[in-house]
This record gives C-alpha cells, sequence and structure tokens, in this order.
C-alpha cells in the first residue's frame, strides 16, 4: 500500500516540474524574435545582431547556403590548442572568441558546417563569416 503512495507522491511533485520545462522563460529557453546577451539563452542557440549598436535577439539557425559565423569553440581553436599554455593563455583567439555570446551571422543547423576562411584577427573581432555547407555534398561529387 505505501508504495503506490510514494509513487502517486512522487509523480504529484514531479509533474509542475517537468511541466515548468516546456515553458517559456524570462532569462533562458528565449523564442525568436527576443532580447538576448547571450546565446546560451535562446532556444535556438543563436542570439543575433545586426550590427555593434543594434540590440540582440534570439535568431533561427542558418540554413543550407546562407550566410554563417563559425560555432564558438569548434574547429577554430585546433591549430590553436598548443598556443593556449602559460602566463599569455588567455590572448589566444580560442579564449577570446568565446568570450562572444552574440553573432553578427548565425552558426548553422544541426548536421551543416560554416565554409569560412578564419584569419586570427576575424576570429578576435568576430567578422569570421562563411557560408554553410553540408558536408556530405562535397563527397558526392
Amino acid at each position: 500500500n505505501t508504495l503506490p503512495a510514494c509513487l502517486l507522491l512522487a509523480l504529484l511533485l514531479l509533474a509542475p516540474a517537468l511541466l515548468a520545462q516546456q515553458e517559456r522563460g524570462l532569462i533562458f529557453n528565449l523564442d525568436t524574435g527576443e532580447l538576448c546577451l547571450q546565446s546560451a539563452q535562446c532556444k535556438s542557440g543563436c542570439c543575433h545582431r545586426v550590427d555593434g549598436l543594434s540590440l540582440a535577439r534570439c535568431a533561427p539557425k542558418a540554413a543550407e547556403s546562407q550566410e554563417c559565423s563559425p560555432k564558438v569553440g569548434a574547429r577554430l581553436c585546433q591549430g590553436w590548442a598548443r598556443v593556449g599554455h602559460g602566463p599569455h593563455a588567455a590572448l589566444s583567439p580560442c579564449s577570446l572568441q568565446s568570450l562572444y555570446g552574440v553573432y553578427y551571422k548565425c552558426p548553422c543547423e544541426s548536421g551543416l558546417t560554416c565554409d569560412v576562411d578564419k584569419t586570427i584577427v576575424g576570429s578576435i573581432t568576430n567578422t569570421d563569416f562563411g557560408v554553410c555547407k553540408d558536408p556530405h555534398e562535397s563527397r558526392r561529387r
């Protein structure tokens, strides 16, 4: 008799928590078009601004053939893995790029890659842009 009662009590306590996960938040889980400060706040994972003076808003990720920014902490950092040692580790492009939570161009949708020519200056100023491509398309040709 106590097992069903405990199970019922657990369901009653968990139900509001499970429902709260689905609701839109004030700080996180923001919908497209809502004001944001960091991409982590947006359901889409992209907090976008048009220019340096505009307010950032949640935006959908870039689709195939659209302009994009490489994902923060993605392949950009692979070539710099050896640079991040010692007292000047914070000056590597990896650590500087990871400070940005707002994009001028959103990263690509899942399964696509941002084909971009990365530069050190572009990495620091968040101006390395490319085009979203399907990595499987290039292998078929």
